[in-house]
């Protein structure tokens, strides 16, 4: 009796799916499709109990046993255990998107991700639904991956720790930690990380590109991460991560995490050159770039400052145009950075100032400012100067006091000075413009 799964079609894919439509020419792909559809995994592991419904799977799977890794990129020294991987890998080099849209100018680098681009933006179908919340998706793997946070399942284990995860993505990032390698070298600058993700989104600084469109509006990203962050405070304005300790609201759990730190003291990035340690990952590459290997690849046309960092150009740009691009919604008050905007508002509009000193009574909106202040009290001057004896209660005092020994005057619009105080005071007299 014919299998009634599929039927016998007289054109070239003569195997097809009852279940989903899926055809094929070839019996031994059809057959392997159906185990997508009854969960069978036939092919067993003789070291542990994993199970695979493809033997290719099962091979690469074994490579974690051996510690096998055949394959190598000639430009960056990574390694793989599937040449798969390495094609994949390469594309980070060539920066190939071999599989395009037929719909739009979308281009990526697996067909995997052309899928799921074609389902959630072009048909906008999520026929995968969780029962336990009503979360949708367009492919099934995704409501698997979403389902782990209500059942706590993580089967991804570490071999050589307890840790375990959700996604085979965050334990290859767990297992970056324990061998210290750090595969991916970008060629323009002196950048290296263990993850490829890192390694595409900090290439997109070289490239400009910006892959990730905002459907209401023109901004566009580097990551998906920065995307959905944009959509989240700018069009739904949904802060749903709420600090337990302080009332602090954010938009997302990562800058929650960054936030109870505040609280905790805790500053787990630590330097492998000193002994500075740092609340984010960011902070400490912006350290690691501009204490150790004294590169400053941005330059100002205008003046000649240079910094390690190209945000910091941004905002030193500002000096010179005059620009104030944070506005307050509720005066016309205006700043060149978006924290001096919250201050303002936390200041002026909410009256708001939650942290007191208990000597003095001294009130204040930013617990950083009750550090500062807590100094004058206990005489504290944690920033010292490292060819003097100097110490300071603030690191911009101890900044200052450095101009003194280097005799590097940066800051330069014909007047130079040491410090970009100096030449703020300096261009708003030339403005004629009054300090308030």
């Amino acid at each position: 009796m014919a299998d009634p799964s599929y039927e016998q079609h007289a054109d070239n894919k003569p195997h097809t799916c009852a279940v989903c439509g899926y055809s094929t020419a070839v019996r031994s792909y059809f057959l392997r499709h159906m185990r997508t559809h009854t969960g069978e995994k036939p092919y067993k592991c003789d070291q542990c109990d994993y199970s695979a419904a493809e033997k290719s799977t099962l091979n690469y799977h074994q490579t974690r046993h051996s510690g096998e890794k055949p394959y190598m990129c000639g430009e960056c020294g990574y390694r793989t255990a599937a040449k798969s991987g390495l094609s994949k890998h390469m594309r980070t080099h060539t920066g190939e998107k071999p599989y395009k849209c037929d719909q739009c100018d979308y281009s990526t680098t697996q067909k995997s991700t052309l899928d799921y681009h074609l389902k959630a933006i072009h048909t906008g179908e999520k026929r995968f639904i969780c029962g336990e919340c009503g979360y949708r998706a367009a492919v099934k793997s995704k409501l698997v991956l979403h389902m782990r946070i209500h059942t706590g399942l993580k089967p991804y284990k570490c071999d050589k720790c307890d840790y375990t995860a959700a996604r085979k993505s965050n334990l290859d990032k767990h297992q970056a930690k324990h061998t210290g390698e750090k595969l991916f070298v970008c060629k323009k600058c002196a950048y290296k990380t263990a993850y490829r993700s890192n390694f595409s989104n900090h290439m997109r600084t070289h490239t400009g590109e910006k892959p990730y469109k905002c459907d209401q509006c023109d901004y566009s990203a580097r990551s998906k991460s920065a995307l959905g962050y944009h959509a989240r405070t700018k069009h739904t304005r949904e802060k749903r991560y709420m600090c337990g300790e302080c009332g602090y609201t954010t938009a997302q759990k990562c800058t929650l995490s960054n936030h109870m730190r505040t609280h905790t003291g805790e500053k787990p990035y630590k330097c492998d050159q000193c002994e500075y340690s740092a609340v984010q990952r960011s902070t400490l590459n912006q350290h690691h770039l501009a204490k150790h290997t004294n590169k400053k690849p941005y330059k100002c046309e205008d003046c000649g400052y240079k910094t390690a960092k190209k945000y910091s150009l941004v905002q030193h740009a500002r000096t010179h145009t005059g620009e104030k691009p944070y506005k307050c919604d509720q005066c016309d008050y205006s700043a060149v950075h978006k924290c001096t905007l919250d201050y303002h508002f936390k200041a002026k509009h909410t009256e708001e100032k939650p942290f007191m000193c208990g000597e003095c009574g001294y009130r204040t909106v930013h617990k950083s400012h009750l550090s500062r202040h807590m100094r004058t009290h206990t005489g504290e001057k944690p920033y010292k100067c490292h060819q003097c004896d100097y110490s300071a209660v603030q690191k911009s005092g101890l900044d200052h006091h450095l101009a003194k020994h280097s005799d590097e005057r940066p800051y330069l619009y014909g007047y130079r000075a040491a410090h970009r105080s100096s030449l703020s005071t300096h261009m708003r007299t030339r403005a004629g413009i009054k300090q308030m």
